[in-house]
């Protein structure tokens, strides 16, 4: 049970940095602190559809498995003695 709680707060420790990353990519909509800090200049440089429907999807999935990390985790310490 050790080396799977290592693993998976591993796992954690790199999703956290990677999800941080990817929502920091997205392109901000307007208003709100996207627009505080530079985020109101529009560029079409990246602005590709597919590449912000990709992007998504990609935040979805390490969301989701950001979410199953931290439950699988706090099944392990919840059932470990």
């Amino acid at each position: 049970m050790a080396t799977l709680q290592i693993v998976l707060q591993i796992l954690l420790g790199i999703t956290s940095l990677l999800l941080t990353f990817l929502i920091l990519l997205h392109k901000g909509r307007g208003g709100g602190l996207s627009d505080m800090f530079g985020g109101g200049m529009s560029s079409n440089l990246g602005s590709s559809g597919v590449a912000e429907r990709n992007l998504n999807r990609f935040t979805v999935i390490l969301g989701l498995t950001w979410g199953l990390v931290i439950v699988g985790l706090g099944l392990i310490m919840r059932f470990s003695s």
